[in-house]
């Protein structure tokens, strides 16, 4: 038996309950000072950095320590050594990585880890969904199984139940068929319905839904969004197809990583704010020094704390394996709450009083990886510029929203920018003048947000070539796997 574990969960779940929580540059110092003292790979790892812990007592120190990366820390020691007290078995669940940037990786966890993440599903559902007075049913459809997705999104919705929500979980992964068996049956006893999964998947479970008669509008729709970056466009489609009515209170995406689970979650204020920018590009180049529009969401340091060093995101987090400045790679920034503020007022964001009662936390934004781009005639062409070009309203209803985006050559080797989409279901594969309608519809988009393709890419080369592909497609869409939108 481990004879300190009901004392350590007794006193989270009281913590969860009370809203209670820490914060600061104390909690962040003590947080160091645990791990640096309870984890033997950590001290190790500051011993072969020449770290002294006791010499470690400001931020400005904090600010000093070694980098953490997959490579040169969680790959480099046993996994019992990376958890405190060298016991892998105070951590009472495992997950695993997707390995999209190599090999699967293992992640312990723990039901604590669950409370310190089930805030974040709270601000949600709170805020955003009204659950505290609305009963609501939460479908989980992100995928069951060893990824973090499925089983950690479940355990944290029931613990907004234990504190008192009316809210109830159904989890049926990403098994379409399933979802849309369980819903008709399920839906009409509740106030809302929220589906939570990946962007891809959830537009494919409203769009076969719609084709099959299910009335969406019926079902007063919620989304929880997580995985992928999208445009602010895609959220108005999907929106108008699921009935909401509202886009800034009925879906929320989260910034989650299967290293740390969710760090961060959109709140009204700031989809209120991504939406503004997404109208008002000079001040998004201003304030992201990028064309692209990242995800932005709100963040607790007081349970994960961000740094931006060069254009790329560290956090620091309290989790089955302690990460102490933990560099996942993640190109963003993070802006101060009122900074944020003052910035988008500047430019004529109008600040509600509604938008106003939210918590005052920092932002934190991200594009994701730069590996998830593709260079062609030198300009990085990014699938957030891509996806805009499905979502217009003549090319939306006839595809999924899915698609490979990759460079190939021709017979005479000149390079090709080639995007694979999958169609709708029903679409017809063999449509030439649908194919030439979404690549003048891509390139358009690219013309308008990317302007590296527009000063670097000829004329003649910026017209895609678009290949049709039926939804399933096992070369470029496998059903069950996760989907990558670039190829090398």
């Amino acid at each position: 038996m481990i004879r300190d574990r009901p004392a350590e969960i007794l006193t989270a779940f009281r913590d969860f309950f009370d809203g209670a929580g820490g914060g600061g540059d104390e909690y962040l110092l003590e947080l160091f000072h645990d791990v640096a003292g309870s984890v033997p790979a950590y001290r190790e790892f500051l011993r072969e950095h020449e770290v002294d812990p006791e010499a470690i007592r400001t931020i400005a120190d904090f600010r000093s320590l070694p980098l953490m990366t997959k490579d040169t820390y969680h790959r480099r020691y046993p996994l019992p050594q990376l958890c405190r007290g060298g016991r892998i078995e105070n951590c009472d669940m495992i997950a695993v990585s997707s390995g999209s940037t190599g090999r699967p990786t293992i992640w312990p966890r723990s039901l604590i880890d669950e409370l310190h993440i089930a805030h974040r599903f709270e601000q949600i559902f709170r805020d955003g969904f009204r659950a505290a007075d609305r009963s609501t049913l939460a479908v989980v459809c992100f995928p069951l199984g060893t990824w973090v997705g499925g089983l950690f999104t479940a355990s944290c919705v029931r613990h907004l139940a234990a504190k008192g929500y009316p809210i109830t979980v159904v989890a049926p992964g990403n098994n379409k068929n399933e979802i849309l068996r369980a819903l008709p049956e399920l839906a009409p006893h509740f106030d809302q319905v929220v589906l939570l999964g990946y962007p891809p998947f959830v537009k494919d479970v409203i769009d076969t839904g719609a084709a099959e008669g299910v009335d969406w509008s019926a079902y007063s729709m919620k989304l929880v969004l997580a995985g992928e970056v999208f445009s602010e466009e895609w959220r108005n489609l999907v929106a108008r197809r699921a009935g909401m009515t509202s886009a800034v209170h009925d879906s929320a995406s989260l910034y989650g990583t299967a290293d740390a689970g969710v760090l961060g979650n959109e709140t009204p204020l700031s989809v209120s704010i991504r939406r503004f920018l997404a109208a008002h590009p000079e001040p998004a180049r201003e304030l992201f020094g990028d064309l692209r529009l990242p995800t932005l969401v709100q963040y607790d340091p007081a349970s994960r704390f961000f740094e931006a060093q060069d254009g790329t995101l560290l956090f620091s987090a309290d989790c089955g394996i302690p990460l102490i400045r933990y560099h996942i790679a993640d190109e963003g920034g993070v802006v101060p709450y009122q900074e944020m503020l003052d910035l988008c007022t500047s430019h004529g964001f109008e600040m509600t009083a509604e938008l106003a009662s939210g918590t005052e936390l920092p932002f934190v934004f991200v594009f994701g990886r730069s590996l998830f781009a593709v260079s062609f005639f030198g300009a990085n062409v990014y699938p957030e510029n891509v996806a805009v070009g499905l979502e217009q309203p003549v090319i939306s209803d006839g595809v999924t929203g899915r698609f490979v985006l990759e460079t190939v050559e021709d017979e005479d080797r000149n390079r090709i920018l080639r995007v694979t989409v999958e169609l709708a279901p029903g679409q017809p594969v063999g449509t030439a003048t649908f194919a030439a309608d979404v690549a003048e519809s891509i390139r358009g988009q690219l013309l308008r947000l990317n302007s590296e393709f527009a000063h670097y890419v000829p004329a003649e080369r910026q017209l895609p070539e678009v290949q049709l592909r039926a939804v399933g497609d096992a070369e470029y869409f496998p059903v069950g796997v996760k989907h990558r939108y670039t190829r090398p």
